[in-house]
């Protein structure tokens, strides 16, 4: 009885075990997730937000049309952008998410100085700045002089706050990664002047403790904290906090905000840092003299790191080596650091790396350190190979510091064991790799002072930059005030003359301005009916084209319903590109056909085939038409001509060279005929007239009127029963 007892227990405790270790394999497994951000009046995608998942930022794709991020359960989703309040959302699944934002108005556009500039022109500009910030972030840590330029660039193109701050973030990015910490502090602080963002916050308090100003770090840290955080942010504004405080020998306020910061991370199952914890409270302790529990959190953060990676558990390693070392624990520290040296010569192999590792930690200098344990322990024969060892890989790897160290190390073993003569030969091969260390290093402290003066010469081209702009718009701004006030003044006296001269040329005035009312009011009318005639050519289009999706949604063909809408979006964006011109390249229109046939034959696969011939000897840049003009006669072959016959036929389009100053377009099918389409009609289609050929025919009149006979249509059959239709379109020349 009692062995069947112990056998169920054993059975409840592994059935506890594996659904335990699958909600853990849950939590952990990472996953993907489409994340939308829209604005709910358009619908339409926000583009520019950021997007955070616990620290990391994920840019739009325009691919998926939606920004995809990695998560796992429990991660913080942060959505923020300066035109709306920062969203944080907690990831459950990998189900998408959808943000819908509300009363969204866009990046604040700054007043025009000049009247003249267009928001085609504004829309350029604004592409500019992408461009440049995309340049900034590819230059960033590669190359210092580029990432200046184009930051000078983003600057001279930004037309908001919002701009302005993230071009003086971007500059302080730039000069944190090359360690000039002064001057980011300094674009940091700008682009918080210029739109308070936590963010930025964060990294200046990061960057104020690098360059030793913790004071500063800690204010602003404290003041970040007061904001609005993700799960991410708030960890690292405790992780910052408790550094500055360890510096600051504060050990408890470190210490408190390290366990803060811990608790957060392992809420979030955020590995890295959980070990980084781990060492930093080590530290604490250690610095406090809590021998036990610093070895009891090293020990945690070893081994975290080994669950890692290699370069992971090698860093900590040669961090609780250090500490045994000042602890005077020799014999840990030195199997501590035999076991790195395996690892490292490990990773060398598998990753075939001729230096060795991150962070300085070198088989070179792993040696030395083994060499000068053993030393401290006074075992001399011990240190000698390892010291020699790392002599040879420092002088392979002209690594001078080590090569440097170990020698004058060895020298003084030689020397305390007696062995003078190859004491003395090893303190001469010191002396010279100090002279020569000493020679290098004034080689750099030159190029440091050429680096400081051509990092300083650009901060004060870029501040000089920034003044001169603020003249430049201060200028514009009163020269166009001035300009009103002449264009007033002007006005006034162009008034007084007209009404003393006026009773003179009354007749003469009154003939002329007729005459020009005429004209205008004609050109006003013919223009008002080409934006009439446009307005009517798109929702006929539309109409049509959704009558297509909707045959695709009708049989459940989703696939095919979905490609036509990707597709027809892309032509849809072009149509409504063009739609208030009266005129467009002839490229363009090819362009625009080439689309649409191949829509409408994925439609109608089974009851036609398209060719598309344009003459090579066209120059094409010499033409212009009418925007979707030729869209109708095609449209017309199709629903009205191919798509009532019972086999298979053709449509062919050409261009070809008429005379010197015309092209003749040719739009051919072999359908059923003009006649035999009409016939076939049912008494609801008679019912409803098509305005699609009357549009058009209205408008080629009125184009024509008014650019001398640009365009001349004709239609006939292309065989002797009526069957088929062919459309001829003669297009002459640019005559604008």
């Amino acid at each position: 009885m009692k062995k069947f007892f112990y056998i169920k227990i054993a059975v409840l405790l592994l059935c506890f075990c594996s659904v335990y270790g699958q909600q853990q394999e849950s939590l952990l497994k990472e996953f993907s997730v489409k994340v939308k951000v829209v604005n709910d009046k358009t619908n339409e995608p926000i583009k520019d937000a950021r997007v955070d998942v616990n620290g990391i930022s994920y840019r739009y794709s325009f691919v998926k049309d939606s920004y995809l991020v990695k998560a796992r359960v429990n991660s913080t989703l942060e959505v923020s952008h300066p035109d709306f309040e920062t969203v944080f959302y907690t990831i459950k699944n990998d189900e998408d998410i959808k943000i819908i934002v509300e009363d969204f108005k866009g990046s604040e556009i700054t007043k025009s100085v000049s009247p003249s500039i267009s928001k085609k022109a504004k829309s350029k500009r604004s592409d500019f700045y992408s461009v440049y910030y995309d340049s900034v972030l590819f230059y960033k840590k590669k190359e210092l002089d580029k990432s200046l330029t184009f930051v000078e660039k983003m600057l001279l193109e930004s037309d908001t706050k919002n701009q302005r701050a993230t071009s003086f973030k971007e500059l302080a990015d730039i000069y944190a990664h090359w360690k000039q910490y002064d001057l980011a502090i300094e674009n940091y602080k700008a682009s918080l002047k210029e739109m308070p963002n936590t963010s930025v916050l964060i990294e200046l308090a990061k960057t104020q403790f690098l360059a030793k100003e913790y004071k500063g770090s800690e204010k602003s840290h404290l003041q970040s904290l007061k904001t609005r955080l993700s799960s991410y942010d708030r960890l690292l504004v405790h992780q910052g906090l408790g550094d500055v405080y360890k510096n600051l020998q504060e050990f408890d306020k470190a210490r408190s905000n390290y366990e803060q910061a811990l608790a957060i991370a392992k809420k979030n199952l955020i590995t890295p840092k959980i070990t980084d914890l781990n060492s930093k409270l080590a530290e604490v302790f250690a610095a406090e003299g809590n021998a036990q529990k610093a070895d009891s959190y090293f020990q945690n953060s070893l081994n975290l790191a080994s669950k890692e990676n290699r370069k992971r558990t090698l860093k900590e390693q040669q961090k609780v080596a250090d500490y045994y070392n000042q602890s005077q624990r020799y014999d840990d520290e030195i199997n501590l650091r035999k076991e790195s040296l395996e690892n490292a010569d490990d990773i060398v192999v598998a990753e075939e790396e001729k230096e060795a590792l991150i962070d300085s930690i070198t088989s070179q200098k792993i040696n030395y350190k083994i060499g000068n344990a053993y030393a401290l322990k006074q075992e001399y024969n011990e240190a000698i190979p390892y010291l020699k060892k790392s002599i040879d890989e420092a002088d392979k790897k002209e690594d001078l510091i080590i090569q440097k160290d170990a020698t004058r190390k060895l020298s003084e073993i030689y020397e305390t064991v007696g062995k003078y003569s190859e004491a003395l030969k090893t303190y001469q091969e010191y002396v010279q790799l100090v002279d020569t260390l000493y020679s290098r290093k004034e080689q750099e402290i030159q190029q440091i002072k050429r680096f400081g003066k051509r990092i300083a010469d650009n901060q004060s081209r870029i501040k000089s930059l920034e003044k001169d702009k603020e003249l430049a718009d201060s200028k514009i701004d009163l020269a166009y005030k001035d300009q009103q006030i002449t264009q007033e003044s002007n006005k006034r006296q162009q008034y007084i003359i007209y009404s003393l001269i006026g009773g003179l040329f009354l007749l003469s005035l009154v003939a002329y301005f007729m005459q020009r009312t005429n004209k205008q009011q004609k050109l006003a009318n013919n223009l008002l009916a080409l934006k009439s005639m446009r307005s009517q050519m798109n929702p006929h289009f539309i109409f049509n084209a959704l009558n297509s999706v909707n045959s695709f949604i009708a049989v459940n063909d989703e696939r095919s319903a979905n490609r036509y809408l990707s597709e027809f979006s892309v032509l849809m964006r072009s149509v409504l590109e063009n739609s208030d011109e009266d005129f467009i390249t002839l490229s363009k229109e090819i362009e625009l056909l080439e689309l649409y046939v191949k829509l409408e034959h994925n439609r109608f696969q089974d009851k036609f085939d398209y060719q598309i011939e344009i003459d090579k000897n066209i120059p094409l840049e010499n033409y212009s038409i009418p925007p979707m003009l030729l869209q109708p006669y095609i449209e017309n072959a199709i629903w009205h001509g191919l798509r009532y016959k019972e086999e298979k036929g053709n449509l062919h389009i050409s261009m070809h060279q008429n005379k010197e100053d015309s092209i003749i377009i040719t739009v051919k099918d072999d359908g059923v005929g003009r006649k035999k389409s009409m016939e076939m009609k049912t008494k609801n289609q008679l019912k409803q007239k098509s305005k699609g050929m009357s549009t058009i025919q209205n408008r080629i009149a009125i184009l024509n009127d008014m650019y001398r006979d640009k365009i001349t249509v004709s239609i006939s059959n292309v065989f002797e029963n009526e069957s088929g239709t062919k459309v001829e379109l003669i297009l002459k020349k640019d005559v604008l």
